[in-house]
């Protein structure tokens, strides 16, 4: 793939070392919306580097040659930028010109203060990495999705925290097809508006594990965690909802409705 910064380099915001760097903890979103800085437009994925930070300055990027299809499946070819293990994305909004949003392909990634203004496909798809990898997304936001806010596909871990849902089906969801593979997620600080189905569905059958702590409810009382039957042969069958062990980890008394 062919790194699109210096086509548009002028557009962009600068690409610092991360090494140095460290996030504070995401507090309970307020339900407000960012302003944006300006227009972006790319015409192929930004890759961010493992090692490096892009800080977006709040502006919104969007691919000038991709419109959204709905629930089509596409791939990395239609998201706006590209995060290796290792890599940070941060302080971005993504517009609605798109398809994939966000792409973590090795997992591993830090995914800081973003914001999807219309999902489309899903906002952040998180594929390959290893049990050991662990991908986080630390405030930000996403509204407008039909379906699936983060798509966990690969392995390892997803840490979920200060994080903003505005009509969404899922906000996170364990692939159900993907194989006999195990995933965790952690959920803390979140606040969700007018869910359609789960704030987190994951997989029963292959030992998928969801803590959720603090958690904010508007509009319709979604499933705080369901589980299904992962299936490699067709669509996972939906078995059941709320606290299970360490598989829908999380008490009743740390989710609030408004």
């Amino acid at each position: 793939m062919v790194n699109a910064f210096s086509v548009i380099a002028a557009a962009l915001a600068a690409v610092v070392s991360g090494a140095s760097m460290r996030s504070e903890a995401a507090a309970m979103p307020s339900g407000s919306w960012p302003s944006s800085k300006g227009n972006v437009y790319l015409s192929e994925p930004y890759t961010v580097k493992k090692g490096e930070v892009f800080d977006g300055g709040m502006k919104t990027y969007q691919r000038s040659n991709i419109k959204c299809g709905g629930q089509t499946e596409s791939g990395w070819q239609t998201a706006v930028f590209m995060v290796e293990s290792g890599a940070t994305l941060k302080n971005v909004i993504i517009g609605k010109d798109q398809m994939e949003g966000v792409h973590c392909e090795q997992s591993g990634c830090t995914i800081e203060n973003v914001w999807w203004d219309d999902v489309c496909e899903d906002a952040l798809s998180i594929k390959g990495g290893s049990a050991s990898s662990v991908s986080k997304v630390i405030g930000g936001g996403a509204r407008s999705a039909d379906d699936k806010v983060v798509q966990h596909n690969g392995l390892g871990s997803v840490s979920i925290e200060g994080f903003y849902a505005q009509d969404f089906g899922k906000l996170y969801r364990s692939c159900g097809t993907c194989g006999n593979k195990s995933r965790k997620v952690s959920v803390k600080n979140v606040y969700a508006v007018n869910g359609k189905v789960s704030l987190v569905t994951v997989n029963k059958n292959w030992g998928d594990q969801a803590t959720i702590e603090n958690i904010k409810i508007k509009g319709k009382k979604v499933d705080v965690c369901a589980w299904s039957q992962g299936s490699t042969s067709g669509e996972p069958e939906e078995l059941g909802a709320g606290p299970s062990g360490s598989l829908c980890k999380y008490s009743t008394s740390t989710i609030t409705y408004a």
